[in-house]
């Protein structure tokens, strides 16, 4: 834990005073906690910038075959290792504003796709929900529910994952932060909803100690 927080602060102080006015949002790279860029094909665990109450890694329902994606509740448990997939393959660089994809990590087989997607909810506090199923690649209208954003968060707290494929498909018209709806017996739930908050977070590498499930 002291690690983890020695390297968060790290963090913060690095991109305070690398932060250049004069960067356009749409070139900038996301960076890890160790100021490092986000890479293409690399694997990160998405964790909260908050411990405690609003603290826990960003996982799955079913670790084994993922299906809806949720925070732990506690920030000693680690989540799954997720990879990022920009829809331009010319850059390896994951940076800020770019519509990519976001893939569970897993090793072994499912019938189900780890690739992250909206779907509809049927209940009334929130529109859409984040699951798997999704497809990777293949970048128009077809697969307008499988694309995610990285946006900075309010000051340099750490970063939001938004859902707004525009360049995509235009036609969609839906813009909304990731945010944190909490259903009684599923947990914390990635959620699309004008009533949440965005959900800040911070990317880990995956070291040569972890592995994917």
């Amino acid at each position: 834990m002291k690690s983890t927080l020695l390297a968060w602060f790290s963090f913060l102080l690095f991109a305070f005073v690398l932060s250049v006015p004069s960067i356009e949002a749409s070139t900038e790279p996301v960076l890890d906690i160790q100021g490092e860029e986000l890479k293409a094909g690399t694997e990160y665990i998405i964790s909260s910038i908050f411990w405690g109450a609003g603290g826990g890694d960003v996982a799955a329902t079913n670790k084994t075959c993922p299906d809806d994606v949720i925070q732990y509740s506690l920030d000693l448990l680690q989540g799954l290792p997720v990879t990022f997939s920009p829809a331009s393959s010319e850059d390896d660089v994951i940076r800020v504003s770019t519509d990519l994809n976001i893939k569970f990590s897993i090793k072994k087989a499912c019938d189900r796709s780890s690739v992250w997607k909206i779907q509809k909810s049927s209940n009334s506090e929130v529109q859409w929900l984040v699951t798997t199923g999704g497809e990777e690649g293949n970048p128009g209208c077809d697969t307008f529910t499988n694309w995610f954003k990285i946006e900075k968060g309010a000051g340099i707290l750490g970063y939001k994952l938004v859902y707004c494929p525009e360049d995509i498909c235009p036609s969609v018209g839906l813009c909304r932060d990731v945010g944190i709806y909490f259903e009684s017996n599923r947990g914390r739930i990635l959620s699309l909803s004008d009533k949440l908050s965005p959900f800040l977070v911070l990317f880990k590498k995956v070291g040569p100690l972890s592995s994917s499930i």
